[in-house]
């Protein structure tokens, strides 16, 4: 059975904001592979684990913008008989994006 919501057609809560999160997500890219450089070039560790971190870091801040903007479109702004399964669906998302590690 489909999610609410998934079919392409529908705009997604973050499609007002897709070149910026476009643009962070490059960026993302860019530093792992900055990291990737720094393990081919044997870099000290702590440098490495630094870098790691602002790649989390950065990925965080995607995922928070995701999370918002989904609330903001997909459940409040949505149906009103969508919004408990959009709300369980938020929240399994959350659930994962908090399993890291």
């Amino acid at each position: 059975m489909p999610r609410v919501g998934t079919e392409t057609t529908t705009p997604r809560g973050y499609t007002a904001h897709k070149e910026e999160l476009l643009t962070r997500l490059r960026r993302v890219e860019g530093q792992v592979r900055g990291v990737q450089r720094m393990v081919e070039e044997d870099r000290w560790c702590p440098d490495v684990l630094a870098q790691v971190a602002a790649v989390q870091a950065a990925l965080d801040a995607v995922s928070a913008g995701l999370v918002e903007d989904h609330a903001r479109h997909c459940v409040i702004g949505g149906p009103e008989d969508a919004r408990e399964e959009r709300t369980d669906e938020l929240m399994a998302a959350i659930k994962r994006l908090m399993r890291r590690g």
